[in-house]
């Protein structure tokens, strides 16, 4: 049957990135805990495209994850791009993955234990080298030091997003990272808490007011201190409850050349 995808194109034009967006399929992520997790990813898969090419063969895409079925993980990524380097015929790969993890908690009084839920990725390619991204996006409660200031009693405070992502040298768990973010906000956030809990959280985020720039910057002293990291960027959106816009801040570091 006539392939489409090989004629000659001539424009001239190279292709960055050209594949598939938004595959749901299982993977599976090391858990520091439980030694794995299994969890449902939202994939995407590129190549570069050569400008004498038409296009790529989208369907290989599918058949490489296919023959990776129950071998999607952290070790299988530079593996699984080399693959579709060679298949594609492409000199750079792209393999992006999001992700529910879900991390057991106990309440801070109560000690009540819940499931929470963090949207972390995974960012892959492989060109010369090989490159890595660690993404994850943390919960917190903040409180606004300004409200707390300026009012008599009480304080505006609400929900906002930490995402972090990292390039390290050696290897750090999920859990490690979450649990690094949600120190620099004013309080963490849990799935499950009983009236003691709400009690015990409320009045310690009262008692420790942040604007975003506040954890934009605690999150980045602590992430230069660690010897694993090598980059990272660090980012902080609060969903302003006396507000109709958020607030934001974000920060980006390379630690070694």
């Amino acid at each position: 049957m006539p392939d489409m995808q090989t004629r000659r194109d001539t424009r001239k034009i190279a292709i960055d990135k050209v594949g598939v967006k938004d595959i749901s399929y299982p993977i599976v992520v090391m858990d520091k805990n439980r030694k794995f997790q299994h969890t449902v990813a939202r994939i995407n898969m590129y190549v570069d495209l050569p400008h004498h090419f038409k296009g790529t063969h989208m369907s290989r895409f599918v058949e490489i994850l296919n023959a990776y079925r129950e071998e999607i993980a952290l070790d299988k990524l530079e593996t699984i791009l080399q693959e579709m380097k060679k298949k594609l015929g492409a000199s750079s790969a792209h393999l992006e993955m999001e992700f529910p993890y879900f991390v057991e908690k106990s309440a801070p009084v109560s000690r009540a234990k819940s499931l929470m839920e963090y949207t972390c990725s995974f960012s892959a390619t492989l060109s010369d080298s090989f490159d890595f991204v660690l993404g994850v996006q943390v919960p917190v409660t903040s409180l606004c030091p300004c409200s707390k200031e300026l009012s008599r009693y009480g304080a505006h405070n609400q929900r906002g997003i930490v995402s972090v992502n990292i390039r390290y040298r050696d290897f750090i768990w999920i859990e490690d990272l979450i649990e690094l973010i949600e120190e620099c906000g004013s309080s963490p956030v849990w799935s499950l808490l009983k009236r003691e809990d709400e009690k015990f959280v409320t009045e310690h985020a009262f008692d420790n007011p942040k604007f975003v720039e506040d954890m934009v910057r605690e999150v980045t002293q602590r992430l230069s201190a660690l010897d694993e990291v090598i980059w990272f960027s660090v980012s902080a959106e609060n969903f302003e409850s006396i507000h109709k816009h958020s607030a934001y801040a974000s920060i980006e570091r390379t630690l070694i050349n």
